[in-house]
């Protein structure tokens, strides 16, 4: 019986873990118990025959990631189950070997949202309450390196103005920091101007610094990490790319793109790990493998800041957009006729 209680028993995970990795868990070990009916194997006590069979089963079909993920999946079940542990025999280790072995894949890197693309985004916004929101929410995300997840789980609470016009954010928790240790980071003024002007639009009412919009209203509730997604091809499309680049920006773009930027702008890997909270170089590094325009970094150039700031941005209207850009208030009204997020939906 002993096999039927894994599902009960994970509820011992809950607040140990993200939910995101509880869906992960939970997926990994249907995926086995699936695997061993078709099989006719008992999944639990797995003996190490059947784990090594599966691992190379699914060698064949998933990245070595994902593989890699469901022993560390099948492994948590055994333990909860307080069932003799088989996934650290050497054969399961080999069998592992032999799955990243087979597939020569490098990871998908996503598209990196660079202040060029940003400048040609922001303008592509419409002058409509979603416009003002994707226009706070963009330029926030890449000054901050955020990942999607924590772009959309900021609070109204985490963001301070400062004397100097400026903004600290408190990110709370993030992928690398699951317990919540946080980091602060800052805006520069005019993506503080941008997040004031959707905060006045907005209401002090909602407790979530980006909300959805129904029908022209704030809805209490947060955003979706999906829709950082979106709302970025959205912008590509717009701004006229081509169908493939619109296809490899992600939620992630704004992370890269930045982390891009202040390669080129002579920063070094160490201030830029600080800058998105990275905890691996090796992450940081995929991230920054496509950049291939550095200028010659002299020792003027290194102790440069950042050099730029992200456009003449701001305004609530079209209006004080012009006045602050004109540059970009060209592009936005050659775009303005775009179609902007449906007003029959809460996005």
């Amino acid at each position: 019986m002993q096999n039927l209680n894994w599902r009960s028993e994970f509820q011992r995970l809950e607040g140990a873990y993200a939910p995101a990795t509880m869906l992960s868990y939970r997926s990994d070990v249907e995926a086995y118990e699936r695997w061993c009916a078709e099989q006719g194997e008992i999944p639990f006590p797995a003996t190490v025959e059947t784990i090594c069979r599966f691992l190379e089963a699914q060698g064949k079909e998933k990245a070595p990631a994902t593989v890699q993920r469901r022993l560390y999946a099948i492994r948590k079940v055994h333990r909860l189950l307080r069932l003799p542990d088989p996934t650290d025999h050497e054969d399961i280790a080999l069998a592992m070997r032999r799955v990243k072995r087979a597939r020569h894949t490098r990871p998908k890197q996503a598209k990196g949202l660079t202040r060029d693309f940003l400048t040609r985004f922001l303008a592509s916004e419409p002058d409509t309450p979603w416009g003002l929101r994707n226009w706070a929410m963009l330029s926030l995300g890449y000054e901050l390196l955020t990942r999607r997840s924590e772009l959309v789980a900021l609070r109204s609470d985490d963001v301070e103005a400062r004397a100097d016009g400026t903004l600290r954010v408190l990110i709370r928790r993030s992928k690398a920091d699951p317990f919540g240790e946080g980091r602060a980071a800052f805006t520069s003024n005019r993506t503080a101007q941008l997040v004031q002007d959707w905060l006045d639009w907005r209401g002090p009412r909602i407790g979530w610094l980006f909300c959805p919009i129904y029908q022209g209203h704030a809805l209490n509730r947060d955003l979706s990490a999906t829709t950082v997604k979106r709302l970025i091809k959205e912008a590509a499309a717009r701004a006229g790319l081509d169908p493939s680049d619109v296809a490899a920006f992600s939620g992630h773009s704004m992370r890269v793109g930045a982390a891009q930027d202040l390669l080129r702008n002579g920063f070094d890997t160490a201030a830029i790990m600080r800058a998105g909270g990275w905890k691996s170089i090796n992450t940081l590094g995929r991230y920054l493998e496509n950049v291939d325009d550095l200028p010659s970094l002299g020792p003027s150039f290194k102790t440069r800041v950042w050099g730029f700031e992200i456009g003449s941005l701001g305004g609530r209207s079209g209006q004080a957009r012009r006045a602050r850009s004109p540059q970009i208030a060209q592009a936005s009204g050659a775009l303005r006729a775009a179609s902007g997020f449906p007003e029959t939906s809460a996005v």
